[in-house]
């Protein structure tokens, strides 16, 4: 529901049945740094989100928000039909699936990579005194066959590869069929063949029908995914343009966002691009 002049109408009104995510006017300041400044933005069911931009352009701090792991200086955020400061987020969080590299520098070297898939239906790290089915476990050596490391499963997730332990978090991630699946720069570091695998797998979520409503950060347009079909590009806290992916992934658009006159190239599904 709508007001008159298209923006949202007020909270107590506004069906949020098919947003997954809602922020309004969202700000976040630390001390005189302002990392985000009146972002509105809605993510629909069905909808697959890419956020671009440089280092420090909020893109993360946007995750978190999502990921409620923080709460916004001013403007409110929405996430699942809960609006964060007015329920318990950690009700809430086994419903998202949250992969990024803070997480990661979290887990403890000699936790079995199983483990740590399966301990995502109680949204913590590392098996403690939790009770699991048969079916968790098998779901969980599943996953991680989707994305390619399923011979793992019995492996310390300190000897992993980097690749190898991004993989395993995206399949945490996906542990609980989460509604909202976020990701943060999930190429990161890997070799150009890893991250070509890793898109095909992604490019097969995308596509799958009840796969849920996705969020991937990157600083690359080779590294979108194919099926992603929205994006929002950031700079200094604040949003360039955001809305259909070929709408606002334009040349003048990834200039504005990266402060670069590049070329912006499309094969496909897939985008490249670079300096003039």
């Amino acid at each position: 529901m709508t007001a008159r002049d298209g923006q949202p109408a007020e909270t107590g009104a506004l069906d949020l049945t098919d947003l997954v995510v809602w922020m309004d006017g969202v700000g976040i300041r630390r001390g005189a740094s302002t990392l985000l400044e009146r972002v509105d933005w809605r993510v629909e069911l069905d909808e697959k989100w890419v956020v671009l931009g440089p280092n420090g352009a909020g893109k993360t701090t946007l995750l978190r928000l999502a990921a409620t792991e923080l709460h916004p200086t001013y403007g409110t955020v929405h996430v699942l039909g809960q609006r964060l400061g007015r329920t318990d987020v950690f009700e809430l969080r086994p419903r998202i699936g949250f992969s990024s590299a803070s997480l990661a520098s979290r887990i403890p070297g000699d936790e079995v990579v199983s483990d740590l898939v399966v301990s995502a239906g109680y949204a913590v790290l590392g098996r403690w005194r939790e009770r699991y089915e048969a079916l968790d476990r098998a779901r969980a050596i599943g996953l991680l066959a989707d994305f390619g490391v399923g011979g793992m499963a019995d492996r310390r997730f300190g000897t992993l590869s980097e690749g190898e332990r991004k993989r395993a978090l995206i399949a945490r991630a996906l542990m609980t069929d989460p509604e909202l699946l976020l990701l943060d720069e999930p190429a990161a570091g890997l070799d150009l063949g890893g991250r070509e695998d890793l898109l095909f797998r992604l490019g097969a979520l995308a596509a799958d029908p009840d796969s849920p409503a996705t969020v991937l950060v990157t600083h690359h347009v080779e590294e979108i995914p194919p099926g992603f079909t929205h994006a929002m590009l950031m700079r200094e806290g604040t949003v360039v343009a955001q809305g259909l992916l070929e709408t606002v992934l334009t040349k003048d658009n990834l200039s504005k966002t990266f402060g670069v006159d590049l070329v912006l190239r499309r094969s496909g599904e897939r985008f490249f691009a670079y300096r003039r």
